[in-house]
């Protein structure tokens, strides 16, 4: 697969990155290590050598099951990892990125990322020039080699960059979830600051497998999301509908015609979760994808049958 480079960074990573959320376990149901383990590894073999996880995903597990996965080939793989909103004090930085390093067995991580924004989920509200003079200090020290951000706006994606430099800023993004496209994509797009897509698959609706009536189990953090819910899903189907005859000329999934989709669009990269190895090797197919402009241009028609309804919150559940 071939690699693209991080921002401005030194930091080349592939266009499909491994999200591994689901390898903490909290809020979702029914995994199990062994399996995370072997899917990583999948992703890795497949070509995937980014791999995208948080310290806040089962508090360490997801990045010590990341390390058990790949560990042997460090020096192969792009490691993203991120601080979580109640972390952002100067001190507290500092010690989440040495337990980030620590839980991924590494002495450095390619790319340490501002999960939320200092003040969500009730968080202390820190000054972001507190934070990034800390994650400032870490990349001089060669700890982390980038800096991103996740969840952020355009105006706090700004005002961030006044005090270091961001090379990523990591949304929700899909064909089926895309506000990032009207506020911050533009400013990515003139300051060469990669998009690291999360839910780029709007967390697993853009693979046509639930059907109208789908149950989630109420831990299940999809039992929240608004895509699965009421009039947005039944548009979601009549667009999925209408994208199934392109996946078909091209003899791929809707899955995989999604991602190259957004893999297409400027500066963006797409993460996509994964519970087995088939899984994993089929996301990395996505990548083998290519479009004309005529279809992503009739891609992104299909995809404003879901968006065009969707009201003007970034936050894709009803937390």
């Amino acid at each position: 697969m071939e690699k693209r480079t991080l921002g401005t960074s030194d930091v080349q990573i592939t266009p499909i990155l491994m999200g591994t959320w689901q390898a903490g376990k909290k809020m979702w149901v029914g995994i199990e290590d062994a399996d995370s383990i072997k899917t990583i590894r999948a992703a890795f073999e497949a070509g995937i050598t980014t791999v995208d996880t948080a310290e806040v995903y089962g508090e360490g597990h997801s990045e010590r099951i990341v390390a058990e996965a790949l560990s042997d080939v460090r020096d192969r793989v792009e490691y993203a990892t991120k601080v979580f909103a109640n972390h952002l004090k100067y001190d507290q930085v500092i010690a989440a990125c040495d337990r980030s390093l620590k839980n991924l067995k590494t002495d450095y991580i390619d790319l340490y990322q501002i999960h939320w924004p200092s003040g969500a989920f009730n968080s202390e509200i820190v000054p972001i020039e507190e934070t990034m003079s800390a994650l400032t200090l870490l990349k001089e020290q060669g700890k982390i080699r980038a800096i991103g951000v996740s969840n952020f706006s355009r105006a706090q994606l700004a005002e961030a960059a006044k005090y270091g430099r961001i090379d990523s800023l990591q949304p929700p993004y899909s064909l089926f979830w895309r506000q990032v496209d009207a506020d911050a994509k533009p400013y990515c797009i003139e300051n060469n600051i990669s998009i690291l897509a999360y839910s780029s698959l709007a967390q697993g609706l853009l693979t046509g497998k639930f059907v109208p009536g789908q149950k989630f189990a109420p831990e299940d953090n999809r039992a929240k999301n608004k895509l699965f819910q009421g009039e947005n899903f039944e548009r979601a189907q009549q667009a999925l509908d209408k994208l199934r005859p392109i996946a078909e000329s091209h003899n791929c999934s809707l899955a995989q015609l999604a991602l190259a989709w957004l893999i297409a669009q400027p500066q963006t990269n797409a993460i996509v979760g994964a519970r087995y190895p088939e899984q994993a090797k089929d996301n990395a197919l996505a990548a083998d994808v290519k479009l004309s402009a005529d279809e992503l241009s009739q891609i992104d028609a299909i995809g404003r049958i879901v968006t065009d309804h969707l009201d003007d919150s970034p936050i894709m559940w009803n937390w």
